[in-house]
């Protein structure tokens, strides 16, 4: 019997901002309270974010640290972000001496950046995941102080410095694997009909949300269809008073959806066949997981471009649709969704193709590279 057999071990969990870093970080986080030899996981993030309300709906305890996205010029702001970020690294030491943590698991992006910097400066064991096709940031930076490096897309590996890299794939929510499309029309009371799913990722995507407007008497009228719309939550009240001008009876035709957010995002993404989507490397994963045909209109403004660059490789691989942001009106995008709602073949291909990206082992796989790291 070794000295580490009774060791139980206390992990943070950090990362927020977008539904890209969060979700991952949680799929982690859940699987690692799931472990035996765990004795606390902790969820790092900024209270005024998104993350605080999941981590707590998943019943981690969260640790607040306040931190805003560094700005792109030097000036004023910076100098003031500056000192935001000193301030929250300071706190996130706080929390490693009060806490004590065996290692600190980051999935990138600003909001895990104090709480990874803290940790180097302790030296606690960290282990990241970068979750998009070109690394952000704060990957590059905390890459070669890692014990262990995740990455969903191999194209990463290239702008990381690291030997410790293995590439996972994004970790999904369980949620994901344990419903069908059947069961998830049943409980949504929705006929088995083609059904089209139109999302921004958590933020939402107001160029979307307008060119589908634009586009719904005419999918109506043509086809028998069923659109599961969410706008995101700041995007819907300008939706709906686009809706009243365009289509004011809309509230009168049950085969149409339209929410700002949905809590169990699982239920409609596994419903439809189709998805109209931002390019975000976790709204990949799951249009990948749920096996839709996807119509990728990757976010032009992304850090380094990373959403053009994921749409890019899903296209390649015949496992979606592209359309540039410039290029989507509302004519376009009634092409792109033609070409699959009157080619069924072409549908499956893509829906079967996206299945075969899945890497359903990703979160199994990260747990085991953090187990590997505390067991030296």
């Amino acid at each position: 019997m070794t000295e580490h057999t009774n060791k139980k071990y206390t992990y943070f969990v950090t990362g927020g901002g977008t539904g890209g870093h969060i979700y991952p970080a949680v799929a982690v986080g859940f699987a690692l309270q799931k472990e035996p030899d765990t004795k606390k996981v902790f969820y790092v993030g900024n209270p005024n974010n998104l993350e605080k309300k999941i981590a707590e709906d998943k019943v981690f305890d969260f640790l607040g640290v306040n931190i805003s996205g560094m700005p792109r010029t030097i000036s004023f702001d910076f100098v003031k972000w500056s000192l935001q970020l000193f301030a929250a690294t300071l706190k996130s030491v706080g929390y490693i001496l009060k806490y004590k943590p065996s290692l600190v698991f980051g999935t990138g992006g600003y909001v895990s950046s104090p709480m990874l910097f803290a940790a180097v400066l302790t030296g606690t064991p960290i282990v990241i995941h970068e979750c998009d096709a070109i690394p952000g940031k704060v990957s590059k930076l905390l890459a070669p102080y890692a014990k262990a490096v995740s990455v969903a897309f191999e194209s990463s590996k290239d702008g990381l410095k690291s030997d410790k890299i293995q590439i996972n794939g994004n970790p999904i929510r369980e949620e994901f694997l344990s419903t069908d499309r059947y069961n998830a029309r049943k409980k949504w009371n929705l006929k088995d009909r083609l059904t089209i799913m139109v999302m921004g990722g958590s933020q939402g995507a107001k160029k979307l949300n307008s060119v589908i407007v634009q586009n719904l008497k005419r999918l109506f009228k043509k086809y028998d269809i069923q659109i599961i719309h969410q706008t995101g939550l700041k995007n819907y009240d300008d939706t709906v008073k686009e809706l009243k001008k365009v289509y004011p009876n809309y509230t009168e035709n049950s085969q149409y959806i339209i929410r700002p957010y949905f809590k169990k995002m699982y239920l409609p993404m596994l419903a439809s066949d189709i998805a109209v989507s931002r390019a975000g490397s976790l709204s990949i994963s799951e249009i990948c997981v749920s096996g839709l045909a996807s119509i990728l209109v990757p976010y032009p403004y992304a850090a380094a471009d990373h959403q053009r660059k994921n749409a890019k490789e899903m296209e390649e691989l015949n496992a979606a649709l592209y359309l540039d942001d410039k290029d989507c009106t509302p004519d376009a995008l009634m092409e792109k969704l033609e070409e699959l709602i009157n080619d069924t073949q072409k549908m499956i291909t893509l829906q079967n193709n996206a299945k075969k990206l899945v890497k359903k082992d990703a979160t199994k796989n990260i747990v085991q590279q953090i187990k590997h790291v505390l067991s030296k």
